[in-house]
């Protein structure tokens, strides 16, 4: 991007010359580039030059992502637990009511953006009904987290709900729920042991990314509720041309997405067996 974190027009080229300097923006971007990386793995991140100036950029991100990862976690949660039902009803009671309720359901939440929703819950249980507070408060911490999770848990849920019943229906139908069934299984043991098992690995797959993006916080939600989070904290880094912040949150994002995604490669062992055993084979 254009420009540097020292745009101000009142300083001077002197000025600006001894706040390169200073920050050690003057050296060789190789130089500047390996410093950072080695100061990074022993958890410098450097400090803001904007946003709070010779704040440490650990203790920005400290102070605002557990907010984020708290909103995200109840977000994924919510949303994971509703549309595995919705999908599993909607499969189970397949070309009913229940299943044109689920897809109606799924439909609106995909097609909706989340502000809408985030408006919408604002204004009926934040402002007419006064049940939860319409911005961020510490002194209401839980009922604070109530509509951001909500608003930002209907996409995960009609996601997870559309998959699920894909998947169910697929199952269901398959030769050895057949099989399972001769053998006298039926009921919740039929449904969660043998139907729901084999189409865990597609939906946590999908649930994935989901995780990642919720839990790194969202900038709309965040200013709807005025949240102190790090989605915020990104675009006004980005805005302000603090590099520091935004390189860190960037790193940030990506250890979050690897971790994400090695934690579900060990899933689809534990899921499925014959996962394992075919990497074992493979040895």
């Amino acid at each position: 991007m254009p420009g540097s974190p020292f745009n101000d027009e009142k300083l001077s080229e002197e000025q600006k010359t001894l706040l390169y300097a200073k920050y050690g923006l003057d050296k060789p971007v190789v130089v500047q580039f390996f410093k950072y990386v080695a100061n990074m793995f022993q958890g410098d991140f450097g400090v803001s030059y904007n946003i709070s100036k010779n704040t440490p950029i650990s203790q920005l991100i400290a102070q605002r992502l557990p907010i984020s990862i708290k909103i995200g976690f109840f977000s994924v949660f919510i949303g994971a637990l509703i549309g595995l039902v919705l999908g599993i009803v909607a499969a189970i009671f397949h070309n009913t009511i229940w299943d044109t309720l689920a897809t109606i359901i799924s439909v609106i939440g995909v097609s909706i953006p989340s502000y809408v929703f985030a408006l919408a819950l604002s204004y009926q249980f934040g402002f007419k009904l006064k049940w939860f507070p319409m911005l961020f408060s510490t002194a209401h911490l839980f009922k604070s987290y109530v509509l951001p999770s909500i608003s930002l848990c209907m996409f995960t849920l009609a996601s997870i709900a559309r998959f699920t019943r894909t998947e169910m229906l697929e199952a269901l139908s398959s030769d050895y729920m057949q099989l399972a069934e001769s053998k006298g299984i039926y009921g919740v043991k039929l449904i969660v042991r043998h139907a729901l098992r084999n189409t865990l690995i597609p939906i946590v797959t999908v649930l994935a990314p989901l995780i990642v993006d919720l839990m790194t916080g969202s900038l709309v939600i965040e200013k709807i509720f005025s949240i102190p989070g790090v989605g915020s904290l990104l675009v006004t880094a980005i805005t302000s041309n603090d590099y520091n912040v935004v390189v860190s949150l960037s790193f940030i994002y990506s250890a979050m997405y690897i971790v994400i995604m090695l934690v579900v490669d060990i899933l689809y062992g534990i899921i499925d067996p014959r996962i394992r055993l075919q990497g074992a084979s493979n040895d």
